[in-house]
C-alpha cells in the first residue's frame, strides 16, 4: 500500500533537483547511457574499473570470472571456463552480467564473442605484484 503522508518541502526540493538535472542532460544531450542494473548488482562510476575494492566487493563466483578474465586479458567464455573449472554455459552467464554491470567489455570478432577488459585493469599483476612484493619483502 502506499504511504499517504505529505513529503516534507526539503524532501520535495530535492526531488525537484534531481528531476530538473535530468531534464537537463537530456535537452543538452549530455545524458550517458548506463548500463542495465538488476537488484543487488553493483554499477560503478565513469572512469573506475576493477579494482582491488571492487573486486572484494563481488561474490565469489564473480570475483573468480573477474580475476580470470583479466588474466587472459581478452577471451571467450569456454577460455575462462577452462581456467576456472566450471561450465563454459556458466562462465557465460557471469561474463554478461559483469558486461551489463560495466566492468567488462563485451565484442563480436566474426561468429565468436569475446570479452575483455579495458586498459590498465587488464594487467591483473600490476594489481598483485606491490602488495606480495611489500609482504615478502
Amino acid at each position: 500500500m502506499r504511504d499517504n503522508r505529505i513529503p516534507k518541502p526539503a524532501e520535495l526540493s530535492k526531488v525537484l533537483e534531481r528531476i530538473e538535472g535530468k531534464i537537463d542532460s537530456l535537452v543538452n544531450g549530455s545524458d550517458v547511457k548506463r548500463p542495465v542494473r538488476k537488484r543487488g548488482e553493483v554499477t560503478i562510476v565513469e572512469g573506475e574499473g576493477l579494482d582491488v575494492m571492487t573486486l572484494l566487493s563481488f561474490p565469489d563466483h564473480l570475483r573468480k570470472t573477474a580475476m580470470t578474465i583479466m588474466k587472459l586479458g581478452k577471451a571467450m567464455a569456454k577460455d575462462v571456463a577452462k581456467e576456472t573449472g566450471r561450465a563454459r554455459a556458466i562462465e557465460s552467464a557471469y561474463l554478461n552480467q559483469l558486461a551489463r554491470m560495466g566492468y567488462v567489455k563485451k565484442f563480436r570478432e566474426g561468429r565468436q564473442v569475446f570479452f575483455s577488459v579495458e586498459g590498465n585493469q587488464a594487467d591483473i599483476e600490476s594489481l598483485i605484484k606491490p602488495k606480495v612484493a611489500a609482504e615478502g619483502g
